[in-house]
């Protein structure tokens, strides 16, 4: 694994305005970096990242089990008591679900870590998939890459065919939404509205803050439609706290991600993962949070944080660092401290995608902090030749 500096397209911001990659610049900042590429062997890909990927998804389906068995680990995970009957009935039905990344710390060597699942509402979807495997073809065309260089990237296709899979399974209407004024999530159900609609389901879009509650607790679209199934890029603790929450259960309004996903998303799965999977190669150890003082080598995160917020860091040489965030109440865990690589002052998070239950690709965010925020940078990747042990490129 090496970050390798490239010249970016001239056109670049051209052909995101014509995609419509309206987000690759947040506030005033980059966000889409191409100035640089992170370049990977072929073994690195499939032995430390993509096989990784699969065994770790297994295993957390499979503790999905435990806990919506056990009363213990519901109230480990925060989980408030009127939506556990509605989110263990959820798994019972094998209710279908789309996709997740999983975070990972990797430096090309050694076992990659995982430091948390993004499986409720995971973004950065669209650069993944789209705008990065766009970059890959116009960089080779140009001689910019070299020849033969590759992607592990098959996440649209996979996209596509998991819809298909799950087509007879989705209520209809069926209609996907995010929040109105967030141009991220906006690009992110758009691209992944296309993938549906490539796959042959009629489906509609809105905004969450149009979805209203008729007199009878369904919900209804903008027409007064009831609602069959949602894809709601909106976490769904969040909506516990919402004043429509106690509809959910009783509405029959099917979810994707499933209530069953929400599970997987809380940080509070990295300590049950490594109670039942202790000293596993791809694991941390973790722990719930007591509330005492952190100690030397260890990392608090509260269950529900996104985005890297309110994490706070002890470092093996005593240092610390915090995040900011709203995340300020409620339980937390420690993991163990295993800091990102550092590859010439940036911090690479490998995002590994999970789609129909199939490891598919991956996306790169940097930060020049050791915690990866909203203000990470994606930057692409390539997979190139290996010659007698050393990366070409």
């Amino acid at each position: 694994m090496r970050r390798v500096a490239t010249v970016e397209r001239p056109d670049w911001r051209d052909k995101a305005a014509a995609c419509g990659f309206g987000f690759h610049t947040i506030d005033d900042a980059p966000y889409w970096d191409e100035s640089a590429y992170y370049a990977f062997g072929l073994r690195a890909i499939e032995d430390d990242l993509e096989a990784p990927t699969e065994e770790l998804h297994a295993m957390a389906l499979d503790m999905v089990d435990r806990i919506v068995a056990s009363e213990r680990h519901m109230q480990q995970l925060a989980i408030p008591d009127p939506y556990r009957d509605w989110i263990a009935q959820s798994w019972r039905e094998r209710q279908p679900h789309l996709y997740g990344r999983m975070d990972l710390a990797y430096d090309g060597s050694g076992p990659a870590k995982l430091y948390e699942l993004n499986y409720d509402t995971p973004t950065s979807l669209f650069e993944a998939a789209f705008f990065q495997w766009q970059w890959l073809e116009d960089q080779l065309a140009r001689g910019r890459l070299p020849s033969g260089s590759d992607q592990f990237n098959s996440i649209y296709e996979t996209l596509v065919e998991a819809f298909g899979t799950i087509a007879r399974r989705i209520a209809r209407p069926f209609h996907f939404a995010a929040v109105r004024d967030s141009a991220e999530d906006q690009g992110t159900v758009d691209y992944l509205r296309d993938c549906a609609l490539q796959a042959g389901i009629e489906c509609g879009a809105l905004a969450i803050e149009d979805i209203g509650v008729s007199g009878d607790g369904r919900f209804t679209d903008l027409d007064d439609n009831v609602i069959g199934c949602l894809f709601k890029l909106y976490p769904l603790e969040d909506m516990f706290r919402e004043s429509f929450g106690p509809y959910l259960p009783r509405s029959g309004l099917q979810l994707i991600e499933p209530p069953w996903k929400a599970l997987l998303s809380n940080k509070g799965i990295l300590p049950l993962l490594w109670d039942a999977h202790r000293g596993h190669p791809n694991l941390l150890p973790a722990v719930f949070d007591d509330g005492g003082a952190l100690p030397r080598g260890w990392v608090r995160k509260p269950l529900h944080s996104r985005e890297g917020a309110n994490i706070a860091m002890h470092l093996d040489d005593g240092s610390e660092l915090r995040s900011e965030g709203p995340y300020l109440h409620g339980a937390s865990i420690r993991q163990a401290c295993h800091p990102l690589p550092r590859f010439e002052g940036h911090y690479p998070l490998i995002g590994s995608w999970v789609v129909g239950d199939r490891a598919c690709g991956i996306g790169i965010r940097e930060d020049s902090s050791l915690i990866t925020q909203d203000t990470a940078r994606f930057v692409p990747h390539v997979i190139v030749e290996e010659a007698r042990g050393v990366l070409m490129a």
